[in-house]
């Protein structure tokens, strides 16, 4: 992997519905050579996929995420590895990841409502060997998502201001 190549990973991971023809000026590369690129990242997995960003809550979905950590006890000779794949199976978990700190997993979940999601910690995540401990906190506002922001400032309204 060569400079050329991260340029391409990082024009793909801001925008990667950005035209090849597009891609190609910006790397500075001809446009075979970056087709070949892309073809060799994706099949060496280092894309792994292409994903939209999507604002649920304009979409009018009314779903509730939550980021849970988790103290584990790592497992003799596996570490974290055999729990992570457990938990990484259920479809609630959005995303996974080893962190350090208090705690050692971070697991991204989504569900219909809070009380799906207190279910799911409670009978699925809670009760599993190697879990020692949780903390749960439910996500109320996103406000920038993979670099993307949500939130849009409109105009600030001023109050009067009299003696």
């Amino acid at each position: 992997m060569d400079e050329k190549d991260l340029t391409l990973l990082r024009l793909l991971e801001e925008n990667c519905r950005t035209p090849v023809s597009d891609l190609a000026v910006m790397a500075e590369l001809s446009e075979q050579d970056t087709e070949d690129r892309i073809s060799r990242l994706e099949e060496t997995g280092t894309i792994r996929c292409y994903a939209a960003i999507v604002d649920w809550k304009r979409a009018g979905n009314s779903n509730v995420a939550a980021v849970i950590e988790l103290k584990v006890s790592p497992e003799r000779d596996l570490g974290y590895d055999r729990i992570a794949e457990r938990i990484a199976r259920f479809p609630q978990v959005r995303s996974l990841r080893l962190m350090t700190g208090a705690y050692d997993l971070q697991v991204l979940v989504t569900g219909s409502s809070m009380h799906e999601i207190a279910r799911f910690v409670a009978e699925q995540i809670a009760p599993m060997d190697r879990i020692r401990e949780t903390a749960t906190h439910i996500i109320m506002k996103t406000y920038k998502e993979n670099g993307i922001t949500f939130a849009e400032r409109g105009e600030v309204e001023r109050l009067p201001y009299s003696f």
